[in-house]
């Protein structure tokens, strides 16, 4: 497919979600991957599915992108790994409680209901084996979490089947205009669209720069751990206000421990190194929380290349130096449960100009200083 109607450069989750929606729309789309598709951090994050936490201007998308996956198989066709068993994040002390009292009341303010506190009592009863000088948390019901990797691939079988093309092991080198198409030069061939989207991760500042937008986007490298199985102890996935703290315990009853220990991220050479330091740190912190955790071993780490903005809010809109261009990227180590929402926001923006969400908050040129 060498003059697709749409080139996506990127195929995470938001590139292969975006294919999808255009696809099944009767769209002629392209993606080129550098590498294959969930290669970086939409194959290997956490795959948490959260509304719990968010900043107030992604709770519009984040509460859309729930509602999606809880049928997002049926719609797909095809297994996501989704399982909704609540999102708790765990009050330490009674400084974190106050800490979510007051954002209780700001979302409260803003019409958001769907973080809910819990006392002490409340706390044990949903984790029995919590520690004792664990005070509450907050709760959102419907939150959970799916496999990363079965998830990407969901989306870009199904684009596939309405007719998507991906191109991976292509890298893009140079874009530029011509008339109102995009000439799109990769390591391997050129193409020419109609339509950019940008969804290139922790390589979509060097894209947005081809088309003309400056993004200050840096990027990192969150680490992962999964132990051998314990027994059940945790049904929610589990979070802290103020602590590293973040693990769900699985089916076969592994534990994946995060908790945003970074790693070394070398964008260059394609590649991350592990900080053991930093990575026995978050293990220490699980094991605090929940001492059961102590009998398990480590049975495999991990790091995957993550691209976050100065405000950890991501870019979702239109290039603001040449039209038909448009951007998806920078979603700060939070992204993978917005793939869904993102992918239909990109589709209605590149079919009519707009969407039915306020991306302000998004744009692309927000850290522009502006000249009086």
């Amino acid at each position: 497919m060498r003059n697709p109607d749409v080139l996506i450069i990127g195929g995470g989750i938001q590139g292969c979600a975006t294919a999808y929606n255009l696809a099944r729309q009767g769209v002629r789309v392209l993606v080129v991957e550098k590498d294959y598709s969930g290669r970086h951090a939409s194959g290997v994050n956490a795959g948490g599915v959260r509304l719990l936490g968010r900043d107030p201007a992604e709770v519009p998308l984040s509460k859309l992108s729930m509602e999606l996956w809880l049928q997002l198989a049926d719609e797909l066709g095809e297994e996501t790994g989704f399982r909704s068993r609540s999102l708790i994040n765990i009050a330490a002390d009674d400084a974190d409680m106050e800490t979510l009292c007051r954002r209780q009341e700001i979302m409260q303010g803003l019409g958001y209901y769907h973080e809910k506190l819990l006392d002490r009592r409340e706390l044990r009863e949903r984790l029995p084996q919590v520690a004792d000088f664990c005070v509450g948390g907050a709760v959102s019901e419907d939150d959970g979490y799916a496999i990363p990797y079965q998830a990407v691939l969901a989306f870009r079988r199904a684009a596939l089947r309405h007719g998507a093309a991906f191109y991976e092991g292509e890298e893009v080198q140079n874009l530029r205009r011509i008339g109102s198409n995009w000439l799109v030069q990769t390591d391997k061939g050129s193409y020419e669209a109609g339509h950019l989207v940008n969804c290139a991760g922790a390589w979509a500042d060097r894209i947005a720069m081809m088309i003309g937008d400056n993004a200050p986007m840096s990027c990192s490298a969150p680490m992962l751990m999964i132990t051998t199985r314990v027994p059940q102890f945790a049904h929610p996935v589990v979070g802290a206000v103020s602590r590293p703290l973040s693990f769900k315990q699985f089916e076969n009853g592994t534990v994946l421990i995060g908790g945003g220990a970074k790693g070394f991220a070398d964008r260059e050479n394609n590649r991350t190194e592990l900080d053991y330091a930093r990575i026995a740190n978050g293990a220490r912190s699980a094991i605090e929380f929940f001492p059961i955790i102590a009998s398990a071993s480590i049975n495999r780490m991990w790091a995957g290349l993550e691209a976050y903005m100065p405000d950890n809010l991501p870019v979702i809109g239109p290039g603001v130096q040449e039209p038909n261009a448009w951007h998806a990227f920078g979603f700060s180590a939070h992204g993978f449960q917005m793939g869904p929402v993102v992918g239909r926001i990109m589709a209605d923006l590149v079919l009519t100009g707009g969407c039915n969400f306020s991306l302000d908050a998004f744009r692309v040129d927000r850290f522009e200083r502006k000249v009086l």
